[in-house]
């Protein structure tokens, strides 16, 4: 990594939207900050982050719509490959639990699994389920999302340091969470 002189600002209602989004801050950082500005603390990292970096900025701000869930019925009890899945279904313990007869107990719901659950229509079934698990097994690593940066950072940092120890990726994270964003994927 190159080492820069600068430094991460403080959160200030000096900083401007930009510099906010140059440098890497915690969750937690980012809503004490929003309570400060009299803004809304909540939502996701990269909401509160705009949110956040239109009020130093001075501009409108939309927040998202919401989508509700139509379908409030949830499944309980015996289930079986025929079983409809209702819309709105959650990864509830139910439905892990047919899941574990079905395939074992290594049985998990990965980003794959929540994802046909919240697309599900109210015409698929515990088959389909079934079907889509294993059809989704064994692909590989999946890309990490955005947000969830020190996960990509660990990854890539044990592909480079495949005998590193987590003492060394936790120092390679601090220096790397210390500089600014245009200055990262020099590491």
């Amino acid at each position: 990594m190159d080492v820069t002189d600068e430094k991460r600002p403080r959160l200030t209602e000096s900083l401007t939207g930009a510099e906010l989004m140059r440098w890497y801050w915690l969750k937690d950082e980012l809503a004490d900050f929003a309570r400060r500005l009299g803004i809304s603390p909540t939502g996701g990292k990269e909401l509160l982050t705009q949110r956040i970096a239109a009020k130093l900025d001075n501009t409108p701000f939309s927040e998202p719509q919401r989508t509700r869930r139509t379908g409030r019925t949830q499944l309980t009890g015996q289930l079986t490959v025929a079983t409809v899945i209702p819309v709105g279904q959650r990864c509830s313990q139910v439905v892990r639990a047919w899941f574990v007869e079905q395939v074992g107990s290594s049985f998990g719901f990965d980003a794959e699994m929540r994802a046909f659950f919240v697309r599900a229509d109210g015409t698929q079934t515990m088959q389909d389920a079934l079907d889509h698990y294993r059809a989704t097994r064994g692909q590989g690593a999946k890309p990490i999302d955005a947000q969830f940066e020190y996960n990509r950072f660990t990854r890539a940092w044990y592909a480079d340091n495949p005998a590193g120890s987590r003492e060394e990726l936790l120092r390679a994270w601090r220096r790397y969470r210390e500089g600014p964003v245009d200055h990262r994927g020099r590491a």
